[in-house]
């Protein structure tokens, strides 16, 4: 299965475990008041909505070029990704953090708490549910990132839809842990204030995700290109061909998950011919394409040797960073 295919399959899992959970925790949270069910429902139902818009991402960054769009759309599924870090960040974490508080500044007296039977068997179906869409989630995860750490992934990841499903379901486990330590803790302890408190705790965790997420959905919408490592094999094996004598500025940006833009001007061997430039134009893209199968658009610009003293473009280039 493919990278793209995997993280599709762990989109839908999850849309479908979290509208399933989001309906059973908002009618627990009616029936015993618990501003941490309420919490967690807002948080299954917003999870339901960002899976949604990382399927539309998804969808549309695969259209074609268009008259508008020459480079195509696969910025859609950065511009989406972010959408779901704010959405996470200000209706997720937002209004739990608000919940929290609201309960505590009106909390029930310890005697009127009520029975937390239902809020535990509501708990334990939806840990069940949510550790099955996580368990797709984190097989797709471990399979696309290989011998790569789990965060060196994620730093690394040009495509943000597999990572932000396993992200937002860890952090429903966890936050699931939190309501029930909140509930637990304060009929045992007899204090109403915990729940308040594992409402605020999880509200603060979704901040937390939404942070990481919009980090790393802005720096590709911004105009993220390969790491440096990537970076000098690429300025290897252009300057690795026999007609190159040094390559200038590479500027590279990823338009989307799977289409690399590579951008460089180089400096041919005194003597080249026309033809014979283009000759290693084209041997220089087939080899980066070979190395780089995402790199769909390559322009090479022929620049000229300087004369004794002038300033060389090539040279000043060397060792530039990515672009």
């Amino acid at each position: 299965m493919t990278t793209q295919g995997g993280s599709r399959v762990a989109v839908v899992a999850a849309i479908i475990g979290n509208l399933l959970i989001a309906v059973i925790k908002f009618v627990v949270a009616v029936t015993t008041g618990s501003s941490a069910m309420i919490s967690e429902g807002i948080h299954s139902l917003v999870d339901t909505g960002n899976g949604g818009l990382v399927l539309l991402g998804m969808r549309r960054a695969r259209e074609p070029p268009d008259e508008g769009h020459p480079f195509g759309h696969g910025k859609s599924l950065y511009f989406w990704t972010h959408i779901v870090a704010v959405s996470i960040f200000g209706i997720g974490g937002g209004m739990s953090v608000y919940e929290g508080i609201s309960h505590i500044r009106h909390v029930a007296p310890a005697g009127q708490m009520g029975d937390p039977f239902v809020a535990y068997l509501v708990l334990g179906v939806a840990f069940l549910v949510e550790a099955g869409s996580f368990s797709v989630a984190i097989r797709q995860f471990l399979a696309a990132k290989g011998d790569l750490g789990a965060w060196e992934y994620i730093r690394r990841s040009k495509d943000p839809s597999l990572y932000t499903v396993v992200l937002e379901d860890s952090a429903a486990l966890l936050g699931l842990v939190f309501a029930f330590l909140g509930i637990f803790l304060g009929h045992l302890l007899n204090n109403p204030y915990l729940d308040g408190i594992a409402s605020i705790a999880i509200g603060l965790l979704l901040m937390g995700v939404a942070g990481i997420l919009s980090s790393r959905a802005g720096g590709l919408l911004l105009g993220e290109g390969v790491n440096p490592d990537e970076l000098a094999e690429i300025r290897r094996r252009v300057e690795a061909d026999p007609a190159v004598d040094r390559a200038g500025d590479i500027l590279t940006m990823y338009m989307g998950p799977h289409d690399l833009l590579v951008n460089m001007g180089v400096c041919f061997v005194p003597g080249t011919t026309a033809e014979g430039m283009h000759v290693a134009i084209r041997r220089i893209e087939a080899d980066l394409r070979s190395a780089f199968p995402e790199t769909n658009r390559v322009y090479i610009e022929a620049e000229s040797l300087p004369a004794p003293g002038a300033h060389d473009a090539c040279r000043a280039g060397r060792g530039s960073g990515p672009r």
